[in-house]
C-alpha cells in the first residue's frame, strides 16, 4: 500500500520530498521511502537522501526509517555497512515486503545492518512497530 493511500496519509504530519529515484515521506519520528520502478538505489542516491534529511530534521535527530517497498527495484546490500558507519540518525529499520522475494532480500539485508531491521507484511504493521521504539520515546 502506497503510504499517501494509506489512512496514515489523513492522520500524522509529514513533508513529502519527491527526488527523481523516489518520494520521502518525513514524519515526526520516522522516514517512509517509497522507490520508484527499475531503479538501482545505489550509495550516492542514499547520500543525497541523508542530506535532504539533515536540512529537514537538523543533525541531532533520532528517526525510524521504513523501507515501503511497494515498487520492485535493486540496491546494494553492502549499503546498509555504509549506512551504519555515515548516519547516526537512524536508530532502527523496517522493511516492508510484497511478495517472498521482497521478503528474502530483506532478510539478506537484515545480515549486513548492525542496528535493528524488522520484516513487515503491511505498512501499518512496520508504522506500528516504529512508534514502539524505545529509542523515539
Amino acid at each position: 500500500m502506497e503510504f499517501k493511500k494509506s489512512i496514515y496519509s489523513n492522520t500524522i504530519k509529514y513533508s513529502k520530498i519527491e527526488m527523481p529515484f523516489g518520494d520521502f515521506y518525513f514524519c515526526e519520528k520516522f522516514i517512509i521511502s517509497e522507490i520508484n520502478e527499475g531503479i538501482h538505489f545505489d550509495w550516492e542516491m542514499i547520500k543525497s537522501v541523508i542530506t535532504k534529511l539533515y536540512e529537514f530534521y537538523g543533525k541531532d535527530v533520532k528517526l525510524g526509517y521504513i523501507s515501503n517497498r511497494i515498487n520492485s527495484y535493486s540496491s546494494d546490500p553492502q549499503s546498509w555497512d555504509k549506512l551504519n558507519k555515515e548516519l547516526d540518525a537512524i536508530v532502527a529499520s523496517a522493511i516492508v515486503t510484497y511478495s517472498n522475494i521482497t521478503f528474502m532480500n530483506a532478510s539478506l539485508e537484515k545480515k549486513f545492518y548492525k542496528k535493528s531491521i524488522k520484516r513487515c507484511l503491511s505498512l501499518p504493521e512496520a508504522v506500528e512497530w516504529v512508534y514502539k521504539l524505545k529509542e523515539l520515546n
